[in-house]
Order: structure tokens, then C-alpha cells, then sequence
């Protein structure tokens, strides 16, 4: 569910009262734990984290005028979001994370390739999503774009 919000907190702020908390909670998870480098702003509708035109001037290929998308959380209509490009475009990180989910969650990972949806907002492991978020620096990132995704 896509907003119109221009700010993180205005985004939080349009949640549904049983999101809010486990949205803001997530939101501050990320930023305690993402390297530094990474910027949050509002993309694709979403709260995101990107690397800046200042780290990375070529921006996305798909349009160079948006910084670099690497996570976003998002409140959608069943669920609760985590989009983590870094896990569909490293394979070791992706084991990792596949490999520690159930020694932190009794709940089956519902996962896409880059999507980890979470049904019940108190199911979320904030303390894994913060250690998933501190494994990969903006520089780690851009070299692994640049080398699968840059054309």
C-alpha cells in the first residue's frame, strides 16, 4: 500500500494504530544498525534506505535521477515488509539469514526474493532484521550492484 506521505515519520503517522509500533520499532532498528553512508527517505511509496548520489552519482540504472535502493519497509495490506536487495543479490548473505531466521522466530520465514513478510506485527525479530542490516556497507553494496546488475 503505496502513500502519499513525504516524510518517514509522516508515513508512520498514516499507519493503522496496531502498526505504528512495530513500524517505528523497525524503523529504529534500521537505523541503529545500517552502516553509515546509507540515507532513509521516502521511495517507491515505501520508507528506504539508499545509497546517496553523494556516495554514488550514477544512481539507478533503472533512472539515474533516484539514488541507489538497497531496503525498505513498508505497512501492506496483509503484512508488514522488508525489502533487502542485499539478500537477492548475495548468496552467502542469503544463506545466513535463512540459516539464523528459526534460531530467532517460531514462525515460518515467508520470504520472496528480496521480500520478508511478516503477518503478525509481534513475530517480527528486530534483533536478526538489525544484525541482517549491519552486514552490508553501502561500498559493499555498489560493488555488488555494479558487478550483477549495472548493464
Amino acid at each position: 500500500m503505496q502513500t502519499t506521505a513525504l516524510s518517514p515519520q509522516g508515513y508512520l503517522d498514516t499507519l493503522p494504530d496496531d502498526r505504528k509500533p512495530a513500524m517505528a520499532h523497525l524503523r529504529s532498528t534500521l537505523l541503529e544498525n545500517l552502516p553509515s553512508g546509507f540515507s532513509e527517505e521516502m521511495s517507491y511509496g515505501m520508507i528506504g534506505y539508499v545509497v546517496p548520489h553523494t556516495l554514488y552519482p550514477d544512481g539507478y540504472h533503472c533512472n539515474p535521477k533516484l539514488p541507489l535502493p538497497f531496503l525498505s519497509i513498508a505497512s501492506q495490506k496483509n503484512f508488514i515488509a522488508v525489502y533487502h536487495m542485499g539478500l537477492y543479490a548475495d548468496p552467502e548473505l542469503l544463506a545466513w539469514f535463512t540459516a539464523e531466521y528459526p534460531k530467532h522466530s517460531k514462525t515460518k520465514l515467508d520470504m520472496g526474493k528480496s521480500c520478508i513478510r511478516f503477518k503478525k506485527p509481534d513475530q517480527i525479530p528486530f534483533q536478526l532484521l538489525g544484525e541482517l542490516a549491519s552486514k552490508m556497507t553501502p561500498q559493499d553494496w555498489i560493488a555488488r550492484y555494479e558487478a550483477q546488475y549495472k548493464k
